[in-house]
């Protein structure tokens, strides 16, 4: 890869430490704005003290002079003659030879800071949180940076981002910093979401819909706020449209239990793919058990996407429900749902999108989707644990029963029945994670605010350095489309490495160099199966991450896969412990 600019490098132990690039673009902008300042700032002195020293005339005077000189009646000189403090006793002589000293001076001064700017060496700086030493001075190995790529512009302040999130910050063990690349998994959570919930916690907290006093109160405003934001962050109709639930899974099984209970009969089809993710699989499958309904499930292509042809083959008017995951969690393609939301329709059938791998990493808008549910989780999207939610279409949602009995969910109770509260607190029994709901919000405003068209553009390139960095490693198989099949899709790859099983390189590469990474069947045993393989191995990034974390993932697993397969120029680069080692030999 070529490097955009030329980088200084500073070497420490016997790994080469290279520096950021988009920080030491930062510190040449903020230093050529200061020598341009000084420059001009300079020159106005110059020329006022021009006007005092060769006329030692009056302010009056001097002023006419400067005007002349400049050729502008405005500046900042020129008001400064123009204010109360520039006395007539300050035009002397003795005063414009001074005035005029100053004036060469500081143009010098701007001359060497332009100089120096033109001629000077990059900045130093090292990855937050990698220092040479660790703590007790042990020499420690060092990320190897590498440039950004030229042909990509950063739109987001990446140091700030950084620095947002503590646990990027810290050390995987002592002396290896952390990188984290399993993001499909769950995300990171920035200091503004973990701020809101203590705060919340330590001056709101209260049980919501409950109490008529104040801090009640607050903590209802803040808990519908909540909703509001969710709502605006997926372009929803209105706030009743969500549904508050414990993560993805439940919303999935909300559906299940509540439309589908009440409309699906012995006959009818439910139509899915084979990369479902298990929370998209196995409801539909308890489901069937209880009504008689059929599972039918749509192919993907040689290359890792929805094969269309097989849907069309198998969606027709037995069809009742449609449901499809928006991104896959392995292959990382981006499916088009609005494509099946038209044809669904078509045949009079819902559509149900598991949208926990698009909604933290793209713009996504349920209007435009034209899908009648939805789901996400808010621990994938930079939000707590405990907590997701179930978008719907007003009508269809009042249309369906009942999820949980309880309180809340009710509007009025007596010994024998009960009538329900309207949406969305007819699906919300008993007290809700309200703390957890009001930090979702926050993730929202946060991912709002640096906007999901960025997030997206960041993780495409991303995606693409991953990509191209894998695919070289030795004996890869990649699973799903590329970069250049698919530009949209997902910023993970999935792949398996011949020789080696994915258990044993996300270990290695955990225990030597802090990466990590996913291994196993990512809760898709029926793709895998389709596949052919019994797991695979996933690295996974978010918008956080940068593209040096990335090469040193992948020169971890080069290291890692020649160690396994017992190359003898690994045993330095992996200094095993003795249970690893022994571990490994046993292999």
């Amino acid at each position: 890869m070529m490097f955009s600019e030329s980088v200084s490098m500073n070497k420490c132990s016997d790994e080469t430490c290279r520096f950021r690039v988009a920080a030491m673009r930062d510190s040449r902008r903020q230093f050529g704005k200061t020598a341009l300042f000084l420059l001009a700032s300079s020159s106005w002195l110059l020329l006022a003290s021009l006007a005092t020293s060769c006329s030692f005339l009056s302010a009056p005077l001097a002023r006419s002079r400067l005007v002349q000189l400049s050729g502008r009646s405005s500046s900042p000189v020129v008001s400064l003659l123009d204010s109360d403090s520039y006395s007539e006793s300050e035009s002397s002589p003795l005063a414009g030879a001074a005035t005029f000293t100053a004036g060469v001076a500081a143009m010098a001064s701007a001359a060497l800071a332009v100089a120096a700017f033109a001629t000077r060496r990059p900045v130093q700086r090292r990855l937050v949180g990698s220092p040479c030493l660790s703590a007790n001075g042990a020499s420690r190995r060092l990320i190897t940076l590498a440039a950004v790529p030229s042909t990509h512009v950063e739109t987001l302040d990446m140091k700030g981002i950084r620095a947002d999130f503590p646990a990027l910050n810290q050390d995987a063990k002592p002396g290896i910093p952390l990188i984290y690349l399993d993001n499909a998994a769950t995300s990171q959570k920035p200091r503004q979401v973990l701020e809101e919930m203590t705060r919340f916690y330590s001056e709101d907290n209260s049980n919501v819909h409950r109490g008529m006093h104040a801090l009640s109160i607050r903590a209802t405003e803040a808990f519908e706020g909540a909703r509001s934001k969710v709502a605006s962050f997926i372009n929803a109709a209105g706030p009743e449209e969500i549904v508050f639930t414990r993560n993805a899974t439940e919303g999935v099984n909300l559906v299940a239990r509540t439309w589908g209970s009440a409309n699906l009969r012995p006959g009818d089809e439910i139509l899915l793919t084979v990369m479902e993710h298990h929370s998209n699989l196995v409801p539909w499958q308890l489901l069937a058990q209880a009504s008689g309904a059929t599972l039918r499930f749509a192919g993907v292509t040689a290359n890792g996407t929805l094969d269309t042809e097989s849907f069309e083959s198998l969606l027709g008017p037995k069809t009742r429900l449609v449901a499809m995951c928006h991104v896959s969690n392995v292959l990382g393609c981006v499916n088009p749902i609005e494509w099946v939301a038209e044809r669904a329709h078509a045949v009079g059938a819902k559509l149900l999108v598991d949208a926990c791998q698009s909604v933290p990493h793209m713009p996504v808008d349920v209007q435009k989707l034209g899908a009648d549910w939805l789901v996400a989780s808010s621990h994938k999207m930079c939000g707590p644990t405990g907590i997701g939610f179930l978008w719907g279409r007003a009508e269809v949602l009042r249309a369906s029963p009942p999820f949980l009995g309880g309180g809340e969910m009710i509007n009025e109770v007596s010994l024998e029945t009960s009538t329900y509260n309207d949406i969305p607190h007819k699906f919300e029994a008993g007290t809700p994670a309200y703390a957890e709901a009001v930090a979702l919000g926050a993730a929202c405003d946060y991912l709002s605010t640096l906007g999901m068209d960025k997030i997206a553009e960041r993780e495409h390139a991303l995606t693409e350095h991953l990509w191209r960095s894998v695919r070289e490693l030795p004996g890869i198989a990649t699973y799903g489309p590329t970069p250049a099949e698919q530009p949209n899709r997902a910023s993970l790859v999935c792949f398996t490495v011949e020789g080696c099983h994915a258990n044993d390189l996300a270990t290695l590469v955990d225990q030597e160099r802090g990466v990590a990474m996913r291994s196993g069947h990512h809760c898709t045993q029926p793709l895998h199966k389709q596949l052919g393989i019994p797991a695979s191995a996933r690295l996974s990034a978010y918008f956080y991450n940068t593209f040096e974390e990335i090469d040193v993932a992948v020169g971890a697993l080069k290291d890692a896969i020649n160690l396994v397969r017992g190359d003898p120029s690994t045993d330095e680069a992996f200094a095993l412990d003795p249970a690893m080692a022994a571990a490994l030999a046993d292999l």
